[in-house]
């Protein structure tokens, strides 16, 4: 099959490479059959919000990537003077958050901000991406045990993500900018997706591997590695992602891999409301996938399509990775359907070994991973040296406008 591209990991180097770093984070993704990601802006040290930031990051992760890298740049209060360069420099789009991102290095846009976005991006190709959660009157959590998580659920209702996808809808048809929504995780805002693509919007959607393969009734008390944000919702809202997924309203399937250290998880209290929240699946995400969605009637090709050719297209990479195409670089990751593994400790390649996944049976097991005709996986081997490259978007800019 084509090698899988995760267009949605959090890398967190520099600055924050005990969470997890580029030589530990693509290891893990080779493992996984996965051949591409892009890294997001966010929870690394500086965030990647400015040309001069960019260039450190790419200092950062050269000579460490065992698969091929391309990097969202980030957009925040007052930097859409940098949005231009660092799309010249090569980053894939933007990322922005409507609400508090969970680090204070990477504050959340107003509405002024986003028009300012849009601004810089019109007539570029390029994408800007949605953290889609807007904060609302909520009553509060006080006196609710925050050790059970239906504490934190009702914390982030449906809501929050309609009021977002509301904003982006009407943005993105204004100014007819490409815009993503990452992460969906609520059901609820399908009709206004849809009506939006509708009226012309140039809108793409993903959801994750989390939303859609755990649901909250099978969270257990204290169990805070099962905590991210947007949250995990109910059963009946995964079937209503899954049956989106099968008619298109949502066009691929990323991790979200978005790890930190053990202790950030506050375990030992198992308190939802203080523990960081974000998910680590990056190594585990075709099996993930592939366990769950063959049991409802996907195929081998919407597998490559949802994983592999849809996130391509996000990034503009589609020209040479996400499909067996001649000419396209010779990404193939070799995969077992039928083989069932269970997710271990050891066999782990995240730099942090925790996950909701362990102790998981899933089905589908990875045996080799090529990038760019270079074996750089195999049966739990890696290539003696890593072997992936840097990847830079080259959009409409300045000079051609």
């Amino acid at each position: 099959m084509p090698g899988v591209v995760d267009c949605h990991v959090h890398v967190n180097e520099p600055g924050r490479g005990t969470w997890e770093g580029f030589w530990t984070a693509t290891r893990a993704a080779a493992a996984g059959g996965v051949t591409t990601i892009v890294d997001m802006p966010l929870n690394s040290i500086p965030p990647t919000t400015t040309l001069g930031n960019f260039h450190e990051k790419l200092q950062a992760s050269a000579g460490k990537c065992f698969v091929d890298t391309a990097f969202w740049g980030g957009a925040i209060p007052g930097n859409q003077r940098e949005l231009r360069p660092m799309l010249q420099a090569g980053v894939a789009g933007f990322k922005c958050f409507l609400i508090h991102s969970g680090v204070d290095e990477f504050p959340h846009v107003s509405d002024d901000d986003l028009h300012d976005a849009m601004k810089q991006l019109q007539g570029t190709d390029s994408v800007l991406l949605f953290h889609a959660e807007r904060e609302t009157q909520l009553p509060t959590a006080d006196g609710e045990d925050p050790h059970e998580y239906l504490t934190f659920l009702r914390s982030r209702p449906d809501i929050m993500e309609l009021e977002a996808i509301h904003t982006v809808t009407q943005l993105c048809l204004q100014y007819q900018v490409r815009c993503h929504i990452v992460h969906l995780s609520s059901a609820q805002s399908l009709s206004l997706i849809r009506a939006a693509r509708q009226a012309g919007a140039p809108l793409t959607v993903e959801t994750t591997h989390h939303y859609l393969n755990l649901s909250a009734e099978e969270i257990p008390a204290r169990a805070t590695q099962f905590k991210c944000c947007p949250p995990i919702r109910e059963i009946a809202n995964q079937e209503l992602l899954w049956s989106a997924l099968k008619s298109g309203d949502i066009d691929m399937v990323v991790s979200d891999h978005s790890p930190c250290t053990p202790d950030l998880k506050v375990l030992d209290t198992g308190d939802f409301m203080q523990a960081w929240g974000g998910i680590s699946s990056l190594q585990f995400g075709l099996s993930l996938f592939w366990t769950s969605a063959s049991q409802r009637g996907f195929s081998l090709s919407d597998a490559a399509r949802l994983l592999c050719k849809k996130p391509a297209q996000l990034c503009c990479l589609d020209n040479q990775k996400g499909s067996l195409n001649p000419g396209h670089d010779a990404d193939l990751v070799i995969w077992d359907p039928e083989k069932e593994f269970t997710v271990k400790e050891d066999d782990i390649h995240h730099k942090n070994k925790l996950t909701p996944y362990l102790g998981l049976a899933l089905r589908g097991m990875v045996r080799c991973t090529i990038v760019r005709g270079r074996l750089v996986y195999s049966n739990g081997s890696f290539s003696s040296q890593p072997l992936g490259k840097q990847l830079f978007i080259h959009y409409k800019t300045l000079e051609s406008l």
